[in-house]
């Protein structure tokens, strides 16, 4: 079967599953008061389901398996498909009885590790790094990729629209570069995505939950890395480089300030910009625009990698900049 088709039909398959799934889901949810009930650091008023990942990531696993059992798909993505599910499971545990810090970290450490396994020794770094550093350095970009992917999901739309995102851009990228194995999965990861922003776009009729950000970003970081290891590096930092300058910059303030920057909080810029009227819609469509750029902007560096990447970070800089001035002008 040719790739196009192959992903068409998987598209189509993951978004019926993931659509009818949420629809089951929230019923269940909201049948036993399993709702994000809110909070001083909330972002939203009233009581909302939380649990979308019940659905979004069994599709998404599902789809990977297939498509490894076809061929179809990058070596070891049956792996890192049960280990999603895993962290899936732990995560739901998670969203209903809060764990302890260090035993999600030690969890999403070992997951990382495990899949290191599935990807080229070496390669992450083109060969700028020996193999044991090369592989050192990916899994701690991969672990907080993971983490930030966790730490981002704080508005309406927002984790839609950077799954969508990154799955259409590296399907693309794959596309350009002849790694159409990876376009396939990043396809079926933005079909997912794409049959949960309407059910989570403002306002939001049910959340994503830890159950499906922390599999999320892990799968899409396997993805952003597989594109690296296959010699695609400049898009693969250029197509999620707003959510690891947001989480970056955040992180690195709450730091300086000496906060206990593991806690809930509503400093990132999108969280910010959202203003006294709570416009979650027009700041989810802030993003997209940026990610929008990105997405071409990564389609550019397969044959001018650094020019792109320069241009990145100055439309990431742009986009920074405009969610701040929204934050202070309230």
């Amino acid at each position: 079967m040719q790739p196009v088709l192959t992903a068409a039909l998987v598209a189509v398959a993951v978004f019926g599953a993931t659509w009818i799934g949420i629809g089951q889901v929230r019923r269940w949810l909201v049948a036993r008061a399993i709702l994000d009930r809110p909070v001083e650091r909330s972002s939203h008023s009233v009581p909302v389901p939380r649990g979308a990942g019940l659905a979004l990531v069994p599709a998404l696993a599902a789809a990977a398996f297939v498509l490894s059992a076809m061929g179809a798909a990058p070596a070891g993505t049956a792996v890192i498909a049960a280990i999603a599910l895993a962290l899936g499971a732990l995560s739901w545990r998670d969203d209903l009885r809060s764990l302890p810090i260090a035993m999600r970290l030690a969890a999403h450490a070992v997951a990382v590790a495990i899949g290191l396994a599935t990807l080229p020794a070496g390669a992450v770094f083109q060969g700028a790094l020996p193999p044991i550093i090369d592989r050192a350095a990916a899994g701690l970009l991969w672990l907080w990729f993971v983490e930030l992917y966790n730490f981002m999901d704080g508005i309406d739309g927002i984790a839609g629209v950077e799954t969508a995102a990154l799955g259409i851009g590296a399907a693309l990228v794959a596309a350009l570069a002849g790694a159409g194995d990876i376009g396939v999965l990043a396809i079926a990861a933005a079909a997912a995505a794409l049959a949960f922003l309407p059910w989570n776009w403002h306002p939001a009729k049910i959340f994503l939950g830890d159950v499906g950000s922390v599999p999320l970003g892990y799968l899409m970081g396997w993805i952003l890395l597989l594109l690296a290891a296959n010699g695609l590096w400049a898009p693969a930092l250029i197509l999620p480089l707003y959510y690891l300058a947001d989480a970056s910059i955040t992180l690195a303030r709450r730091i300086r300030r000496r906060e206990r920057f593991w806690r809930a909080h509503r400093e990132h810029f999108y969280q910010r910009a959202l203003g006294g009227a709570g416009d979650h819609a027009t700041v989810a469509r802030m993003i997209a625009a940026g990610d929008i750029v990105l997405v071409l902007l990564a389609m550019l560096a397969v044959v001018q990698p650094l020019s792109a990447l320069v241009l990145a970070v100055a439309a990431v800089a742009a986009l920074l900049a405009l969610l701040e001035r929204r934050a202070r002008h309230g």
